[in-house]
């Protein structure tokens, strides 16, 4: 067997596979936010965040944050995972019009079964 079927299995595997959601938490704000993770965008997954959010307000592309991301199986512990806001865009005419689509690209490895 060769190495090949582990790389297919992992090329495979989506984020929204193993996990159902994300925490934000802000070093200067006593809130956390927790948002379910979509994969609705062909750039990667992303959170919705309404309008008027305080939370628009503390991020910007580019930053790198630690989330805390939350697995799908509830029986695995969740994962804090170093992560880039790729981009904050505004939907007004698609399915979420009026929300923000902030999109995440997880920096460290996705493949950390435990």
């Amino acid at each position: 067997m060769t190495g090949d079927s582990t790389e297919r299995r992992s090329e495979r595997r989506s984020i929204t596979d193993q996990y159902y959601s994300a925490e934000f938490s802000m070093k200067k704000g006593v809130f956390v936010y927790q948002f379910k993770i979509w994969d609705i965008s062909p750039k990667g997954i992303c959170v919705l965040v309404k309008e008027g959010s305080d939370l628009l307000n503390q991020l910007k592309v580019g930053d790198i944050l630690d989330l805390k991301y939350y697995r799908s199986d509830p029986l695995k512990s969740a994962d804090h995972l170093k992560t880039q806001i790729g981009y904050i865009t505004k939907d007004d005419t698609g399915r979420f019009k009026g929300v923000y689509l902030v999109g995440l690209s997880i920096l460290e490895n996705q493949d950390s079964e435990r």
